[in-house]
């Protein structure tokens, strides 16, 4: 599975900006995706998932609110709306994704299967 993400770039504190994950390769219907972020000196942290179907999303107490993954499956692509940015949002946001059973619990448990290259948000004030 190869997966490439796009759509970061700089914005001022309020703005918005939609990334996106485009996944390539067998079977992805089996996989949840989510998105993390790293922040300069920061440990990786998840911000969002969503679920094999779509139909079942996660977010981190600090985004709630203000972010929103959503999935195309017919182009293979999640999204991750990003509204009311802040500075403290500042990070590389990577893509993700976890082969699971249908009825694994949000969010995905442990170590994730492929990661994308990421994609540097800047957030000014």
């Amino acid at each position: 599975v190869q997966l490439q993400a796009s759509g970061g770039g700089l914005v001022q504190a309020g703005g918005s900006l939609r990334l996106s994950c485009a996944a390539s390769g067998p079977s992805l219907s089996r996989y949840a995706f989510a998105w993390f972020r790293q922040a300069p000196g920061k440990e990786r942290e998840l911000v969002a998932a969503i679920s094999r179907s779509g139909g079942s999303t996660y977010y981190t107490e600090a985004v709630k609110g203000r972010f929103t993954a959503s999935k195309d499956n017919a182009r293979n692509t999640v999204y991750l709306q990003m509204n009311s940015l802040k500075p403290e949002d500042t990070a590389v946001y990577y893509c993700t994704v976890k082969n699971v059973i249908l009825t694994h619990p949000m969010p995905p448990q442990g170590e994730y299967d492929y990661w994308g290259q990421g994609t540097l948000v800047t957030v000014s004030s």
